[in-house]
């Protein structure tokens, strides 16, 4: 199996994250891709430096041309007000305040932003960019016959919905292949997130689709990030009611709990028929993870591969989260050994 990388994530490096009450080196940060290049390279995996074109087309079927121009213009806006630092959004336009983007780039943060745990910085654009031609050039190694491909996006995605950023992603690069896929004469295409926390941006992009189901394994919402979305009884409305499903587990689940969850989300995903998996792989599920609470173990990751590999479809890897840095790279290498041998 080929994976995607691209150096350029580095560009994104925030010098901080708000962190339960606390500042404190963003979780998310560059080292991540470097360890997982490393070990994939170890265990014989090749690596594909992305050589892709920025095209906004596909971008523009997923997120709003203002959300887009906002992206692209924040950090010279923020530098042009007199702000220091990484630009952190700190106002936020709750319940029952108007829905208007202001003016001003202090506004303009949180009318785009769903928390203030996302930064932006001088090369976050370009970043965003790269990650996302990296999910585009993975699309494309398997829309030209391979039966499988890993996009190493950094930033990730599955937070990001139509018009906000936050939880670290930008760009939703899972929405972006599915759309790929749908493009090129895909009638239904299945997106299914197996990150510890729940995809939000990506269920709310699709909600209201029929022609991509979204299933997500994650921490219950009662309990964990992104805490607003994620319950079971979110099954989509309009053309996509029926095609959204939410698998939600409590603190402590192991691989036996886990993996049963898996295998339902892996039933309606036959049922659909789709024509192809885009797995938004986030391996924060792991016991030691720093920012979860699930308690799998590193050959657990091999069973998963398995697992997916039973649905005997085109798969796309999306990489999201997985923040324990010593482990990050096996964990990630091992779903991939798991389907390729399943």
């Amino acid at each position: 199996m080929k994976f995607i990388y691209s150096g350029s994530h580095k560009l994104h490096f925030p010098q901080a994250e708000f962190h339960r009450g606390q500042m404190v080196t963003p979780f998310e940060n560059p080292e991540r891709i470097d360890l997982i290049i490393d070990h994939l390279e170890e265990v014989g995996f090749t690596g594909i430096k992305c050589d892709d074109f920025w095209d906004v087309e596909p971008v523009l079927k997923i997120h709003s041309a203002d959300y887009l121009e906002f992206l692209e213009t924040a950090w010279e806006e923020w530098l042009a007000a007199g702000f220091k630092g990484d630009l952190m959004a700190g106002n936020f336009p709750v319940r029952r305040m108007q829905q208007r983007c202001p003016k001003h780039i202090d506004g303009k943060a949180g009318f785009y932003s769903s928390g203030n745990d996302t930064s932006i910085n001088s090369g976050t654009w370009e970043a965003v960019k790269t990650s996302y031609m990296t999910a585009k050039q993975a699309q494309k190694v398997v829309a030209n016959g391979d039966a499988a491909s890993l996009a190493l996006c950094r930033p990730p995605g599955h937070h990001a919905s139509r018009d906000l950023f936050g939880g670290y992603c930008f760009l939703n690069n899972a929405a972006v292949v599915a759309q790929l896929f749908i493009d090129q004469g895909a009638e239904k295409v299945a997106i299914l997130d197996i990150d510890f926390h729940h995809g939000n941006g990506t269920q709310d992009i699709f909600y209201g689709r029929g022609d991509v189901l979204f299933a997500s394994l994650h921490g219950q919402p009662e309990d964990s990030y992104p805490y607003y979305s994620g319950y079971t009884d979110e099954a989509g409305k309009m053309e996509g009611e029926g095609s959204n499903f939410n698998y939600p587990m409590p603190p402590g689940t192991t691989y036996s709990s886990w993996a049963q969850s898996l295998e339902e989300a892996i039933r309606q995903i036959q049922k659909f028929n789709s024509a192809a998996l885009i797995v938004s792989l986030g391996v924060d599920t792991y016991k030691e993870d720093p920012i979860s609470f699930f308690c799998l173990e590193t050959d657990d990751y091999l069973r998963c591969g398995i697992q997916l590999s039973k649905l005997n479809l085109p798969t796309v890897f999306v990489l999201e989260g997985g923040y324990a840095l010593e482990m990050v790279g096996q964990n990630v290498a091992n779903v991939l050994i798991g389907f390729e041998s399943g």
